[in-house]
C-alpha cells in the first residue's frame, strides 16, 4: 500500500533561494502550459496532450537557460500536474456533480510544492540530497520502511520547509477482532459510539478564535506592500498552522484507538459540502473536520486488515434502534424517546446503533454484538 511520510527540512539561506527559484519557474511553466492549452482550444478547438508539451522542454531550456537549474523530471511532473487537473475537470463534467472547476492560473504565492517523481533525490542519515539544490538537513523524527516512490518538497505559509516521501510499504495487520462499532459524528460530542462511549469535541478553532482575530486585525491594519504586512501575515499563518496541527494530532490519535480496538468500523457518509451551507453551523462543522477523521480511520484500517465502511445516514437519528419505529425530531431534541417500545436513549447513541446495524447489513452480517468497555 502507498503511505506518505512527512519530515521537516532545514535548508540554508542559499538553498532557500534555490528552492524559491524552483517554485517560481515551476509556477511559470504551469501557467504557460495552461495558457497554451486554452489558446489551442479557443482558436482551433485542438486538445494539447501532456506528451506534446513535455517534448518542448529541451527547446524551452535553450531559450530560457534558467530552466536548466531545475531537474528535468521536476519540470515534467509540473506538466503532469496540469494534465491531471484537466483530467479531473473532464471527470467532474461527466459526473455533473456541482461545479466542474476549470483549471486556473496559479500565483507564485500559492504555488508551494514541486515533486521529484522517480530520481533526483537521495536520502541519507540526516541529509537529503536534492538534484540542483544540494544536501539539505532533514529531521527524521520517525523511521519508515518500504521503497520511496516520489519526493515532494513543500513550502508552508509560515516559511517552513517540509519533504513528503510517498512510500510503497507492506501492510501491518493487527490480530483478528470480531468486535464491531458504529460511529455517529456530531458537534455536541465529536463522536458517539454504538456502545455508548463518547469522544469529546475539542473545538480547536473556537479555543484559538480570540488570538486568531487579534492577529487578523493587526494584518488588516498593515498597509499593503509593506514589510510589516508580510510579517503579520506570517503570524496569522502560524495560528492557523497550530490549529491544524492540533486537529490532525487529535484525528490521528482517536482513529488509531478505534482501529486498535475494533475489527469492523461503520461511519455515516455525510454530505459535508452541503452541510456547510448552513451558516449557523458552518464554522463548527469545519472545525470538527469529520472527513479528516474518517479518512485517517480508513487508511489505518486498511493497513491493519480491518473493515471500515460508510453508509447512507438517512433517518438513522429518527428510527428507533430497538423497534424500528420512526420517531421524528429536529436538531434541538437531543434525546430519543420511542412511544412504541419505550426506549429512551441519547439521540446520537441511538443513531450510532442504527449506523452499526445498517453497516453490518451491507457487509452481509446478520448480527454482531457491539463492543463494550
Amino acid at each position: 500500500m502507498q503511505k506518505t511520510y512527512k519530515y521537516r527540512i532545514y535548508p540554508s539561506k542559499a538553498q532557500q533561494r534555490q528552492l524559491e527559484q524552483t517554485l517560481g519557474l515551476c509556477c511559470e511553466l504551469y501557467n504557460a502550459a495552461l495558457q497554451e492549452r486554452r489558446d489551442a482550444w479557443s482558436i482551433s478547438r485542438t486538445h494539447i496532450s501532456y506528451h506534446t508539451q513535455a517534448v518542448q522542454l529541451p527547446e524551452i531550456k535553450e531559450l530560457r537557460p534558467e530552466f536548466g537549474a531545475v531537474h528535468s523530471q521536476v519540470l515534467q511532473e509540473t506538466l503532469n500536474r496540469l494534465d491531471k487537473a484537466f483530467a479531473n475537470f473532464f471527470r467532474r463534467v461527466k459526473e455533473k456533480n456541482g461545479k466542474a472547476g476549470f483549471p486556473r492560473f496559479r500565483s507564485r504565492a500559492r504555488y508551494d510544492s514541486f515533486t521529484y517523481p522517480q530520481s533526483g533525490f537521495v536520502l541519507k542519515a540526516d541529509k537529503l540530497q536534492l538534484s540542483k539544490i544540494g544536501k539539505v538537513k532533514i529531521k527524521k523524527h520517525r523511521p519508515f520502511e518500504g521503497n520511496i516512490k516520489t519526493c515532494t518538497i513543500i513550502r508552508a505559509a509560515t516559511g517552513k520547509w517540509f519533504v513528503c516521501f510517498s512510500v510503497e510499504a507492506e501492510k501491518s495487520p493487527l490480530p483478528d477482532s470480531q468486535l464491531s462499532i458504529g460511529v455517529d459524528v456530531g458537534l455536541k460530542e465529536f463522536a458517539v459510539l454504538s456502545n455508548g462511549e463518547a469522544i469529546p469535541n475539542p473545538k480547536f478553532l473556537r479555543k484559538e478564535e480570540k488570538e486568531l482575530a487579534k492577529a487578523q486585525r493587526k494584518l488588516s491594519a498593515a498597509k499593503k506592500g509593506r514589510p510589516e504586512r508580510k510579517k503579520r501575515r506570517k503570524v496569522v499563518a502560524r495560528v492557523h498552522e497550530r490549529i491544524r496541527n492540533k486537529r490532525q494530532d487529535f484525528a490521528h490519535q482517536e482513529s488509531r484507538k478505534l482501529v486498535n480496538r475494533f475489527g469492523i468500523l461503520i461511519f455515516e457518509k455525510l454530505n459535508i459540502r452541503g452541510m456547510l451551507r448552513n451558516h449557523h453551523l458552518a464554522k463548527s462543522i469545519a472545525d470538527a473536520a469529520w472527513n479528516q477523521f474518517v479518512t485517517y480511520t480508513e487508511y489505518k484500517a486498511e493497513e491493519a486488515g480491518r473493515t471500515c465502511r460508510q453508509i447512507n445516514p438517512r433517518h438513522t437519528s429518527q428510527v428507533c434502534s430497538r423497534c424500528g419505529e420512526m420517531v421524528a425530531k429536529d436538531l434541538r431534541v437531543r434525546a430519543h424517546h420511542c412511544q412504541g417500545c419505550g426506549l429512551r436513549l441519547d439521540r446520537d447513541h441511538n443513531a450510532a446503533i442504527n449506523i452499526l446495524s445498517l453497516g453490518l447489513q451491507t457487509l452481509g452480517i446478520k448480527s454482531i454484538e457491539a463492543a463494550s468497555l
